[in-house]
């Protein structure tokens, strides 16, 4: 079995103001392939980006998942394909007179093939603060009012109007290491949609690290057969382009 893994969004904004860049981006791409008893081919990939300006701060996300699992059945064994995801993210926030305090602006569409749901995407919008940020820390959080638009794999529409929550903890642990929590939450009649990220990532060199991570997608309400929580653990290299 072989594994290789590069993860995104390493980039430290726990740094002084001084040491921030205007724009960073970190790159993902990764592969497991397994044989013997079990044969299993698994690729994601995924780009992320922060822009720091003078009046906004601003991040994007693009990711995609793909596997393939060897199955038995009656006529033997037969390769299907088990996960197949695609999701992008942006959010803006815009910096009022007290630059910890921010108007945001977020958007999301995700297509999963075995969520349940043809896709799934999020308008939102309110406030949001940036508690803290030093050499050592930084926390912020998002809460505002927004709209979900889904379609289920039957073709109903499960759309609805939604309250979303997300913060973001980093700690850097030491000049090499940092840890991070993610947590976002939209709230809605029809669905509620969680998602957690855990990770530690540590640094190879300047450019090069490596992270461990451990990621929860939840949903309140899906078809059956399907669970709720869908979760991935990987230990992955990261790429920080610039």
């Amino acid at each position: 079995m072989s594994r290789l893994y590069m993860a995104d969004n390493t980039s430290n904004p726990a740094d002084s103001g001084e040491n921030v860049k205007p724009f960073t981006m970190d790159g993902e791409f990764g592969l497991i392939k397994t044989t013997g008893n079990t044969e299993t081919t698994s690729v994601k990939a995924t780009l992320s980006a922060h822009q720091e300006l003078e009046q906004w701060s601003n991040d994007y996300v693009v990711e995609t998942l793909y596997k393939q699992d060897e199955v038995d059945n009656d006529e033997g064994e037969e390769t299907q394909t088990t996960a197949q995801k695609v999701f992008l993210s942006g959010q803006g926030n815009y910096k009022l007179t007290d630059p910890n305090h921010r108007i945001f602006a977020f958007a999301s569409y995700e297509d999963d093939r075995f969520s349940g749901y043809q896709y799934q995407g999020t308008l939102a919008t309110g406030w949001g603060q940036q508690v803290w940020k030093d050499d050592t820390s930084s926390f912020n959080y998002s809460v505002g009012p927004g709209y979900s638009f889904a379609k289920t794999q039957e073709g109903e529409d499960a759309s609805s109007f939604i309250v979303r929550g997300a913060m973001d903890y980093q700690w850097k642990i030491s000049p090499t290491a940092t840890f991070r929590q993610l947590i976002s939450t939209e709230i809605g009649s029809e669905n509620t949609k969680s998602k957690s990220e855990t990770s530690v990532a540590a640094k190879i060199n300047g450019s090069l690290a490596m992270k461990v991570s451990l990621l929860l997608n939840h949903n309140s309400d899906v078809v059956e057969g399907n669970e709720n929580l869908d979760t991935q653990t990987a230990v992955t290299l990261v790429y920080t382009f610039f």
